[in-house]
């Protein structure tokens, strides 16, 4: 190489170097968008617009001076901000808000603290497959690990929680970002999203220019060159910011089944004598109404078993819903249709499913799709694509068909033949206290029909989930699949938003309780009045159940009698105490304390209740 030759090379690695650090620097940008130092506007407020073009009607938060920009801003433009006493409940009720709104739920935390108290309620809600922006402040941008109040790596945390985390560098990033991560959370398998905001990207110029002026620079040419560096820091941080941007929703990318896999299912179905539907969450997702799917499923008039999200999806007493003897029915059904439904834990792993049965498995995520299906299960067909616009597309193309009826009546005959069993047990006496199978029986009967349940607990809601009945679709909220305790305070209160008409109870045990009994207040100030029903047994329950007979030691499981009332009444609700002696007025106390909820007051009922065999023999690992 000559010398002209590696000369010209040099220069170009140079200029190449020099073009690289001008874009790095925001020089680049800069000569082409100005930087509105007079400006009062605050990244907060483009927060908020690209939010209220997305439908967002809600934001969950604990508060904190690193995201009060938002806040302020949300407020402004009409978005109600519904502070919680806990990150965790704050998340719960986006979760929830998510579910049955079909939009995406927002939470929004500080940095730090408020973010690691999130980490829970995030998992839940990845694993529940729920759309979720969560909002989280951090440390300005030139300060982050330099020792920061509240700066640690947020991003490593949360990298593995969502489907899409960024950290917002410059206010004019605002908007696609937003933008983007609202369209991530409902595409494809939804899920939890999450994007940083660095304190100085939400701050007025003039507040952050007076955090940015150094106090004691170096003289000379090192505090030029530090004065340069912060000031053209500070110039990029703004460049661009207010200029006009789209803030509409992307469009949201949903997987769909083909015509040839929707076809090669109606033949299976077409030629089975006794089909079964295991429907799960995803059946209730957005872009097909619950109330289509619900339709789909009565002209298919094929047995189904509702799980998670999609209980009520046939309302109260129909013919078409089983609700007892599940693995029996697997064993006998020629064809299972898994619609949603995974085969994890809850369906042992797929060790359920008849092998000689035909099995169509739909599903967004191809994970789930296929789990354990390399071990204990095939699927004859497997589809990833949306649950419920499948299932119309299915009946459409089974229209006249119909399951041979006698299927269904069999196993509804099954259905009353545990159900009366089940009454039966209900009006045993216990050792003390009330029978809690009876108290939920009750319960059952006497709540609203617009009614949305939200699940809490371990051993008592474990036998509410057998005797409550969710009077429709998008009626029942639980944790799903990760059993996290703690979810009934955000859920409630998520669920009295969406629905501030109907009646929302919360079923808790004494043990779940201890998580959100605080949120009382949040009912109280926000008025959302719910009613909470406590089974007190003085007991981690679920896992005494066990523990003791294995290892012959109840320690840690052990609670006390305590009057959860009281805390309500505190908190600005209304409690009550029922025990065996208001066991003849108990519907008279249930009425009213419904009336007192349509008042406007948050009611927790403390019912002091005795042990049962009812469950005697089912898991809790």
């Amino acid at each position: 190489m000559d010398i002209v030759t590696a000369s010209g090379c040099l220069l170009g690695i140079c200029v190449g170097g020099l073009v690289f650090a001008a874009y790095k620097l925001g020089l680049l940008y800069q000569l082409f968008h100005k930087t509105e130092r007079k400006s009062p506007r605050h990244g907060g407020e483009s927060v908020a617009e690209v939010l209220r073009a997305h439908g967002v009607k809600f934001v969950f938060t604990l508060v904190g001076g690193h995201i009060s920009p938002i806040l302020v801003a949300c407020e402004k433009l009409g978005i109600q901000v519904v502070d919680t006493r806990h990150e965790a409940t704050a998340v719960f009720a986006a979760d929830a808000v998510a579910r049955l709104s079909g939009t995406v739920g927002v939470a929004a935390v500080t940095a730090g603290p408020g973010l690691t108290n999130t980490v829970t309620a995030v998992k839940n809600a990845q694993m529940a497959e729920s759309p979720l922006l969560l909002i989280g402040g951090a440390a300005a941008t030139l300060l982050q690990g330099r020792g920061a109040l509240q700066d640690i790596d947020q991003m490593s945390l949360f990298k593995p929680l969502c489907k899409f985390c960024a950290s917002v560098r410059t206010v004019r990033e605002i908007v696609p970002t937003v933008r983007k991560a609202l369209a991530m959370a409902q595409s494809g398998t939804p899920g939890p999203v999450f994007i940083e905001f660095p304190i100085d990207t939400l701050y007025p110029y003039h507040l952050v220019e007076k955090e940015f002026a150094p106090k004691n620079t170096p003289k000379g040419l090192m505090g030029n060159i530090i004065a340069w560096y912060l000031h053209n820091h500070l110039t990029n941080l703004f460049a661009g910011a207010w200029e006009p941007r789209d803030v509409s929703p992307l469009p949201v990318h949903i997987p769909q089944a083909s015509d040839e896999e929707v076809q090669k299912c109606v033949e299976l179905v077409s030629r089975a004598k006794k089909p079964v539907i295991l429907l799960g969450s995803q059946a209730t997702l957005p872009p097909t109404p619950a109330e289509d799917v619900r339709k789909a499923l009565e002209a298919l008039g094929i047995p189904c078993f509702l799980g998670g999200m999609s209980r009520g999806m046939l309302g109260k007493d129909s013919p078409l819903h089983i609700r007892q003897n599940r693995r029996d029915a697997l064993k006998e059904a020629d064809l299972v249709l898994l619609a949603g439904t995974v085969c994890d834990f809850r369906l042992s792993y797929g060790r359920v499913l008849n092998r000689r049965s035909k099995i169509i498995a739909v599903n967004r995520d191809r994970n789930q799709l296929l789990k354990n299906s390399d071990m204990f299960w095939k699927p004859t067909v497997a589809i990833q694509g949306d649950a419920g616009s499948f299932l119309l597309h299915l009946s459409k193309g089974l229209k006249g068909h119909r399951c041979p009826e006698d299927w269904p009546r069999s196993l509804k005959e099954g259905d009353f033949t545990k159900e009366k069993a089940n009454r039966a047990k209900a009006e045993e006496k216990t050792e003390r206290h009330l029978n809690p199978l009876s108290v939920l029986h009750r319960v059952d009967e006497l709540m609203a029909e617009d009614s949305i349940i939200v699940a809490d607990g371990g051993d008592f809601v474990g036998s509410g989930a057998y005797i409550l009945k969710p009077r429709g679709p998008l009626r029942w909220l639980d944790p799903g699949a990760f059993g996290t305790l703690g979810v009934g305070g955000g859920f409630a209160l998520g669920a009295k938003l969406c629905r501030p008409e109907s009646e929302v109870w919360i079923i808790y045990g004494d043990g779940s309780l201890g998580y959100s009994v605080a949120e009382f207040d949040t009912f109280t100030r926000h008025k959302t009045p719910v009613i909470a029903l406590v089974g007190n047994d003085a007991c981690w329950s679920q896992i005494s159940r066990e523990q003791v007979p294995i290892l012959g030691s109840n320690v840690a499981c052990g609670l006390a009698f305590t009057d959860y009332h009281i805390v309500a009444d505190g908190y600005g609700g209304k409690g009550y105490l029922i025990g065996r002696d208001d066991e003849s007025r108990l519907d008279d106390i249930i009425g009213e304390a419904q009336r007192e909820c349509r008042a406007g007051s948050a009611v927790l009922l403390n019912v002091l209740i005795g042990k049962t065999n009812f469950r005697e023999g089912s898991i809790s690992v």
